[in-house]
C-alpha cells in the first residue's frame, strides 16, 4: 500500500458507518432497533463480569457495538463479479457458499466479509450477497423475460466503477478517491422506489416468488437489512414489543445456550413500502412492496466439521418433530423439539474442545507469560495452567437460518418447493474467483494461536 493511500479496513468502516446511517434514515425502526439492542448489551456486560474481561482481553468487546452485517440479492453473473470487485477495495472476500433452493429460496450466495483477525477486530463488516437463480424458475418464457429485464439494467455508477478500477490500478485510494468511493458505491444500495416493470409483470414474478420480483423489478439491489450483533438475542426477542417492533415468530439457529455456539438470527416483519408501477399508458400507479426488514444476530463459537455436522443433524431432528410455522402458530413447540434435540450437543467449553466440535484460539496465561522452563504438548501446557483457551467467533452464516429469516418476511404463502441443486462451480465462475473454506480459515487461526505459545514459551526456556 502506498504512503498516500489509506487502509482497506478505514475504507470498510467509512462504507459501513454511511450504510448504517443511510438505513437508518429509509428505516427508522431499524434506529429503534439499534437502541434495544445497545440496551441489552449494556444490561448484559454489566450482569456478566466475567464475560465482559474475557471479551476485553480478547479485543472482541470493542468490535461488538460497530459490528454489522448486511443482505443484498443480485440478478447477474455480471452484477456478482462486479460487487466481489468493489467489496475487494474494502478489504472483503467471499468466504462460503449458501445453496438456499434446500430451503425454498431460489438464491445461491456466499459472505464478503473480511478475514485476518487483526481486519476483523477493526471492523467485521460483512455482506451476505446472493445471486439469483433464473435456471430455477420453471416458467421459460418468465425465466426469459427476467434475463431480458436484468440485462438492461446497471447498478455502478460510473464512478463506482472507475474508482474501483483505479484502486486495482493503484494497489488501493488515497483519502479524496476513498471518501468519493464510498458515497457512488452506497447508490447501489439504495432503495429504488419506481419500478422497472409494469405491474402485472411484477405480479407474475411476485407469483413466482417474492423474491424473484424483489430482485427483477427493481433499478438497483437495495440493502434488504442491516444487522447488529447483541448478547443476549432471547432478551432482545423478548423486548422488541415493548419498543414497537413486532419480531418474528422464533430465533433462527440453535436453541438457547450457556455457551452459544454458531449463530442465531431474529428480525421485525418486512416493511409494506409504496412502489409506483408505470402502466401500458405510459401513467405511473402506486402500489405495494415487501422487502427490506431489521435483523438481530448472536454469534457464538466457531464449530469442526464434526461439530458442523452434530449441528446439522440434531437441526435436522428437531424439524423432524415440529417445523416451524412462519405464523407463529406452533412456536413454543419448535423451541421445545430444539431444545430436547440439541440436549445431544455438549454445553461446555471444555467438553466441546474436548471432542473437538468447536475451534479455540490459545494464549499464554499470567502463570505461562511468567514460566521458566516448559516442555510438553499443548494439552499437557493447558493442564499446568500455563496456556488457556477462548472460543473462535463464528464469522459467517447459516444457509436454513437464512432462508428462515428471508420466508418470515417473505409472507405466510412464500415457501415454494425447488429442486436442491447447489452449484457452487457456476457460483464461482461467475463470481470469478473461488470461495474460501470457512473450515480451513478457522482451523488455521487455531493452529497459528498453538505455534505462537509454543514459540514464545519455548523462548522463555531458551532465554532461561
Amino acid at each position: 500500500m502506498k504512503s498516500d493511500h489509506i487502509s482497506t479496513s478505514d475504507i470498510r468502516s467509512a462504507f459501513s458507518a454511511a450504510m448504517s446511517a443511510m438505513y437508518r434514515e429509509e428505516v427508522p425502526a431499524y434506529g429503534t432497533l439499534m437502541e434495544l439492542v445497545g440496551r441489552v448489551n449494556d444490561e448484559t456486560l454489566a450482569a456478566r463480569p466475567a464475560l465482559k474481561e474475557r471479551l476485553q482481553a480478547t479485543d472482541y468487546l470493542d468490535r461488538i457495538s460497530e459490528e454489522r452485517h448486511g443482505a443484498i440479492r443480485l440478478g447477474t453473473a455480471a452484477e456478482l463479479a462486479m460487487m466481489a470487485r468493489v467489496f475487494a477495495v474494502m478489504g472483503m472476500y467471499p468466504v462460503g457458499y449458501y445453496d438456499l433452493s434446500t430451503a425454498g429460496v431460489p438464491v445461491h450466495s456466499t459472505a464478503f466479509r473480511p478475514i485476518g483477525d487483526a481486519e476483523l477486530k477493526r471492523n467485521p463488516f460483512r455482506v451476505f450477497t446472493s445471486l439469483l437463480r433464473l435456471d430455477l424458475i420453471a416458467d421459460e418464457d418468465l425465466r426469459e423475460a427476467s434475463a431480458q429485464i436484468l440485462s438492461k439494467r446497471q447498478i455502478f455508477t460510473e464512478g463506482a466503477i472507475a474508482l474501483t478500477e483505479k484502486a486495482e490500478r493503484n494497489g488501493g485510494l488515497g483519502k479524496e478517491d476513498a471518501q468519493h468511493f464510498v458515497n457512488e458505491v452506497l447508490k447501489t444500495f439504495r432503495w429504488h422506489d419506481e419500478a422497472n416493470v409494469d405491474a402485472a409483470m411484477y405480479h407474475r414474478l411476485h407469483d413466482a416468488h417474492r423474491l424473484i420480483a424483489d430482485v427483477v423489478s427493481f433499478k438497483g439491489p437495495h440493502i434488504n437489512h442491516l444487522t447488529p450483533r447483541t448478547l443476549d438475542i432471547d432478551q432482545v426477542q423478548s423486548l422488541m414489543p415493548e419498543y414497537g417492533i413486532a419480531p418474528k415468530a422464533v430465533v433462527e439457529g440453535p436453541p438457547t445456550r450457556a455457551c452459544p455456539i454458531l449463530l442465531r438470527q431474529t428480525s421485525f416483519k418486512a416493511l409494506e413500502e409504496p412502489v409506483s408501477f408505470r402502466n401500458a399508458d405510459g401513467v405511473w400507479e402506486t402500489a405495494s412492496h415487501t422487502a427490506r426488514f431489521g435483523e438481530i444476530e448472536q454469534r457464538g463459537i466457531a464449530l469442526t466439521p464434526k461439530g458442523r455436522a452434530l449441528y446439522d443433524k440434531l437441526l435436522d431432528n428437531s424439524r423432524k418433530i415440529v417445523r416451524p410455522a412462519a405464523d407463529g402458530s406452533n412456536a413454543r413447540d419448535y423451541e421445545a423439539a430444539l431444545a430436547q434435540s440439541f440436549a445431544e450437543f455438549p454445553d461446555d467449553w471444555s467438553a466441546i474442545r474436548a471432542e473437538s466440535l468447536g475451534y479455540f484460539t490459545y494464549s499464554l496465561t499470567a502463570k505461562g507469560k511468567a514460566a521458566a522452563t516448559t516442555r510438553g504438548d499443548i494439552e499437557a501446557l493447558i493442564n499446568q495452567g500455563l496456556v488457556q483457551f477462548d472460543p473462535i467467533v463464528y464469522e459467517d452464516f447459516l444457509p436454513v437460518s437464512a432462508a428462515g429469516i428471508f420466508q418470515s418476511n417473505l409472507g405466510d404463502g412464500a415457501q415454494q418447493e425447488f429442486v436442491a441443486s447447489p452449484n457452487q462451480k457456476r457460483f464461482e465462475t461467475d463470481l470469478g474467483m473461488k470461495v474460501l473454506n470457512e473450515f480451513d480459515h478457522y482451523a488455521g487461526i487455531e493452529q497459528a494461536s498453538i505455534d505462537a505459545c509454543l514459540q514464545a514459551l519455548s523462548k522463555q526456556d531458551a532465554a532461561e
